[in-house]
């Protein structure tokens, strides 16, 4: 008998052949029975055995396989249902602090006994819940019962629904849930890790960035695309590289440059003078080679032209080419590596539909000499629109010591309108050399953030000048032709951002008389430091002009008057000194039984 086989019943006395009861059977008989039997079990292995190597009836297309009649109701009731936990918030204790210990007004510490609770006036963390933008989840809820004797804690376990319509149903995606474990190299993998995380640096191109342009552009697609904040600016292979640094200081040359991300990086890359014409980054054709499209998906391409050639040499003297029509590929020459990129700078000019329409690179070409192992290369891109002037910044967002104070006027009805040159903003009186006022009317110097200035001329007074116009050309000299209204407040506020710039306040110091005359200008400029005390920024919070007058007399016949004329810049600080701060002794309120000190009291 087969193992598994499940052996039929043996017939009841009383359905034996006749009715009667088979005889026993008796030691003459015996063999025979035992024949008998074997033939039969032998028979019955026989026809299971053929049974067994038949092959199976094919099923018919038209009869398929019965289904379970519950089960489409099934599939429907497990698409309503929400979605398992994946983390079980009855467990969570974000205030739990203390190993082993029970945490003061901690309702959710496991460690913390009945009669903890019972010394608890609150719970610090009255609610514990998982991710906030689930549609729905399960919450903690933890309370007091004050009232009760003593004070006891409550648990609740309720159903939280987020009622915003764009929340997470499901958190399915299993690999956010942990840290990929990193390949362990083997023997047989050894090779090709080495290959790809031998090098200084390394990284991994995403897919998408290889880009079929030919078969995401068929013919009969007519939808209109555009480039949009920092969306990768796209060439003709992949897109448009500009190394940096990544884990470490070596150049890595799958940086994508976004478009009006303006960037500035440097970088070390490795060097060999014996292989410098083999370098693919040391050559200008790597940075100009590819075409960028003009839009993402376009078969319109924009070339990269080269705006400008500077040759380095050693020594860190640099010299413009003339013409930068040719090329200069890296050479080994005298047992330097020349004409070697060591810094490139593009420019890009767009539409306001999002359209590059041109494209042009700066190239800074050097020398490598022998015992050099390695260069630094930097590199910057920055992206312009078409007609429209570049605006002049003082600082990121705060001003910069040594950059001009950015200042403009506010017509009624748009933003702040601020002259192309940024040192002609804000302007005091330039001393010259022949200290006359009069023939140094139009020479200016630019205020300079942090810059405390001080200039001045002498003016010639003649009895034949008269009072009214004589203070109107010192005033001219003073202010310029242009006194601005308003200063930016930080070096990078925008024109449209009217808030954002503090308006001049201008004081007039006079005499009482008939006739006066300005004598001098102050410029008083107040700065405070904000933000973090790490990496402070510079902010403006106000400006005062102030003009300084006196009296005019008229002197006799033939006489004349030397009368100086000054004018000031200064800056004052006045940051409140930071104070260091420090969080307030924790109140423990603790209830005591009534006969804690007792006998004493």
């Amino acid at each position: 008998m087969f193992a598994g086989a499940r052996p039929f019943p043996s017939a009841p006395p009383s359905l034996a052949r006749g009715g009667t009861r088979p005889s026993r059977a008796t030691p003459g008989n015996a063999p025979l029975l035992r024949a008998a039997a074997m033939a039969a079990a032998g028979l019955g292995v026989f026809f299971v055995l053929i049974l067994l190597l038949l092959p199976p009836p094919p099923l018919r297309a038209e009869e398929p396989a019965a289904e379970p009649a519950d089960t489409h109701d099934a599939a429907q009731a497990r698409a309503r249902s929400v979605p398992a936990p994946v983390t079980d918030v009855a467990k969570l204790c974000v205030c739990d602090l203390l190993v082993a210990q029970c945490d003061i007004n901690c309702c959710c510490d496991p460690d913390c006994n009945a009669e903890d609770f019972s010394l608890f006036t609150t719970c610090s963390v009255p609610v514990v819940t998982g991710d906030s933008q689930l549609c729905s989840q399960k919450a903690a809820v933890y309370s007091l019962d004050v009232e009760a004797n003593p004070p006891e804690r409550i648990f609740k376990l309720i159903d939280q629904v987020n009622p915003s319509i764009f929340c997470i149903h499901a958190t399915n995606y299993k690999q956010a849930m942990y840290l990929k474990s990193p390949e362990i190299p083997t023997p047989e993998n050894f090779d090709q890790l080495l290959d790809k995380f031998g090098g200084a640096t390394f990284s991994a191109e995403p897919d998408s960035w290889n880009l079929d342009t030919d078969a995401q552009n068929p013919p009969d697609a007519n939808e209109t695309y555009r480039y949009e904040y920092g969306v990768p600016v796209q060439t003709e292979d992949a897109f448009l590289r500009l190394p940096s640094p990544v884990v470490s200081s070596w150049c890595s040359d799958v940086n994508p440059a976004g478009f009006l991300v303006n960037q500035a990086t440097k970088c070390i890359r490795s060097v060999s003078v014996e292989k410098c014409d083999s370098i693919q980054a040391l050559s200008m054709l790597f940075y100009i080679n590819s075409s960028i499209l003009a839009v993402p998906k376009s078969s319109q391409m924009v070339n990269i032209t080269v705006q400008s050639i500077v040759v380095q040499s050693q020594n860190g003297m640099r010299t413009l080419l003339n013409s930068s029509d040719v090329l200069r590929l890296p050479m080994v020459l005298d047992g330097l590596c020349i004409n070697a990129v060591l810094g490139v700078n593009y420019h890009i000019t767009h539409t306001d539909t999002g359209e590059i329409i041109e494209a042009a690179a700066a190239f800074v070409l050097g020398a490598i000499s022998k015992e050099a192992f390695s260069i630094e290369q930097s590199f910057e891109i920055s992206f312009t629109q078409e007609n429209t002037q570049p605006v002049p910044l003082s600082g990121n967002p705060g001003y910069v010591v040594g950059l001009p104070v950015r200042a403009g006027f506010w017509p009624q009805g748009s933003g702040i309108i601020q002259s192309s040159n940024k040192h002609s903003q804000l302007t005091i009186l330039q001393s010259t050399s022949t200290q006359d006022c009069l023939a140094a009317q139009g020479a200016r110097a630019p205020v300079l953030f942090g810059y405390n200035m001080i200039s001045g001329c002498k003016l010639r007074i003649t009895a034949a000048m008269k009072c009214q116009p004589l203070a109107q050309t010192l005033l001219d000299v003073l202010k310029g032709q242009s006194f601005p209204e308003y200063v930016a407040s930080f070096g990078n506020s925008q024109a449209q951002d009217v808030l954002d710039w503090v308006p001049i306040t201008q004081l007039h110091i006079s005499e009482q008389s008939s006739c006066q005359i300005p004598v001098s200008l102050g410029i008083e400029v107040k700065w405070t430091k904000y933000g973090s005390l790490v990496n402070p920024q510079a902010r403006i919070v106000n400006v005062t002009a102030t003009i300084t007058t006196t009296t005019l007399k008229q002197l006799p016949s033939g006489r004349e008057r030397i009368i100086p004329i000054t004018s000031s810049v200064v800056f004052t600080d006045i940051s409140s000194p930071a104070e260091p701060g420090y969080k307030a002794w924790p109140t423990i309120n603790i209830k005591l039984p009534f006969d804690f000190f007792y006998p004493f009291v």
